[in-house]
């Protein structure tokens, strides 16, 4: 399968604060989906807005289709960002209050070239429909719509610049759980109707199993696993992927789930623990945990992990 990202020795800084910590992502052309997963903090975020240049770059490379856009500016960063669109979390901070929904999608496909001006109303009411909505809907203010019409709306306008790649950054979080599922299924068909490739952004690991083949974990800005998301999450074989499957509750399951607690809270980012990061809050933790940091290495079936007791993980030591 032939790359459509490659993310190589990716690191964002924020002062002392090294938020994101050589990672590496390679994603397929669409349709895929890959999952970035792990707790509030982790870098998931940065990650997600350093891919669309929107976080400064401290160090490692993004390309596209082979091509270096790390350094890209004035047409060719425009080029990068119409193929490479972000959806944010909270579409309350992204639309403009005072602009109709039609406003706000012909704007980007004006300023792109997308269609001429006499038949942007049109492509509005297509890009509408595509999402679920109604082109009604274009004369409405945001305050008008609902949450998940807003989030819809959102969606409309990264499709809007024709794009191959989304970034999805937790597009459900901010929905009531029944339009979390109407946006989801949405997510679901608009990859297949449109060959469309995504980094969804997650801390539900049941979003993203359903979503994604690929998943990452991150902790503490590092990636501590990775792998085909079925198996990932199916077998854990780092201690933290463990807990975090242990949170996903199995529907339709009557087989009770051992609980896998983790202690604590994550390490302070600006001084982290010598060796492995999370060692503090590991039930597994050796000595050689506390002095040398794991270093990734490959598994069987495309995995990757970064944990010295690995082996014991898959073979059932968390439980």
């Amino acid at each position: 399968m032939s790359s459509l990202l490659e993310v190589r020795g990716l690191e964002v800084r924020f002062g002392d604060v090294r938020a994101v910590d050589q990672v590496d992502l390679d994603i397929p052309q669409g349709p895929f989906g890959f999952g970035l997963v792990g707790e509030s903090g982790s870098g998931k975020t940065t990650i997600g807005r350093a891919v669309v240049r929107l976080a400064q770059i401290a160090a490692g490379s993004i390309a596209l289709e082979g091509r270096d856009v790390t350094e890209a500016r004035g047409a060719a960063l425009k080029s990068y960002r119409r193929a490479v669109q972000i959806v944010f979390q909270d579409p309350d901070g992204t639309l403009d209050p005072r602009m109709r929904v039609g406003t706000v999608l012909t704007e980007g496909l004006l300023a792109n070239r997308i269609v001429p001006k006499a038949a942007a109303p049109d492509r509005v009411a297509q890009l509408l429909t595509d999402v679920g909505l109604e082109p009604e809907h274009a004369d409405r203010l945001p305050h008008q719509l609902s949450g998940g019409q807003r989030q819809r709306v959102a969606i409309a306008r990264a499709l809007a610049v024709e794009p191959r790649l989304l970034v999805l950054d937790e597009p459900t979080s901010a929905l009531d759980v029944t339009v979390q599922a109407k946006v989801l299924r949405l997510i679901a068909q608009l990859r297949e109707d449109r060959q469309l490739a995504y980094l969804l952004i997650s801390h539900n690991l049941a979003v993203v199993e359903a979503l994604c083949e690929r998943t990452a974990v991150l902790y503490l800005g590092r990636v501590v696993e990775s792998g085909p998301t079925r198996e990932l999450l199916s077998r854990p074989a780092h201690p933290y992927t463990v807990a975090l499957r242990a949170a996903v509750p199995e529907i339709g399951s009557w087989e009770p789930r051992r609980a896998v607690t983790v202690p604590g809270e994550p390490p302070d980012a600006t001084s982290p623990p010598p060796g492995c990061p999370f060692h503090p809050r590991c039930p597994l933790a050796v000595d050689r945990c506390r002095i040398e940091r794991p270093e990734i290495t490959a598994l069987e079936g495309g995995r990757e992990v970064a944990c010295h007791r690995a082996d014991e993980v898959l073979g059932g030591a968390m439980a």
